[in-house]
């Protein structure tokens, strides 16, 4: 006697962690991760919700596996926000290099490089950015939703221009200089875009 299987559904093979993946990273490139739901990549990826749970635990998991990413913030972002609002730009300053200064900086590298290329590639990269890390970091100051937004967008502006400057280009004397000066360099312009006086992009008088 054979058992009757759910029609429309995958067993869990090692095939269906690929299709999971596969669907939710068309998911959020095209509805970005505040879009894209467990439910609808499931249905995507022909799979119960339920599995999908189980393979990745979270929302959150499953868009850092799709990513690839060579990080998890929810393990470096509490000790950036325990340095508390005034400190907040040389905190995230010293968290991107340390990052890239460590074993992750492969990873990362494949992953900005492919952002360059590929359009889909780009929207991943630019949620994680925003979802999993500004987000999170601008969240902490309790600002109106288009300041922090714009706020996050002049500190993203910053970050990505370290990495592409100091880590793809390898533009001297950037690509070479200690970590400690970086900060100090950089750290006074970051803590402006959070928390000082800035002309907003975005606003109009």
């Amino acid at each position: 006697m054979t058992t009757a299987r759910r029609p429309g559904r995958r067993p869990g093979n090692p095939g269906t962690r690929a299709a999971v993946l596969s669907a939710a990273r068309a998911a959020f490139a095209e509805r970005g991760f505040d879009g894209a739901t467990i439910r609808a990549i499931a249905t995507a990826a022909g799979v119960d919700p339920a599995l999908v749970h189980h393979y990745f635990g979270s929302k959150d998991k499953l868009f850092l596996a799709a990513v690839e990413a060579p990080v998890d913030p929810e393990q470096l972002l509490p000790q950036v926000l325990a340095a508390g609002p005034d400190r907040l730009g040389e905190s995230v300053v010293g968290m991107l290099l340390r990052v890239w200064d460590g074993p992750a900086r492969p990873a990362g590298l494949a992953l900005v490089r492919s952002a360059v290329g590929n359009e889909w590639t780009a929207r991943l990269l630019r949620e994680f950015l925003v979802s999993q890390v500004l987000r999170r970091v601008v969240g902490t100051l309790d600002l109106p939703p288009a300041e922090a937004e714009a706020r996050g967008a002049l500190v993203a502006s910053q970050l990505i221009g370290v990495v592409m400057t100091r880590y793809v280009l390898e533009v001297e004397p950037l690509a070479s200089a200690p970590a400690e000066e970086l900060v100090a360099a950089l750290a006074p312009t970051v803590q402006r875009y959070l928390t000082g006086e800035v002309a907003l992009p975005g606003r109009r008088a």
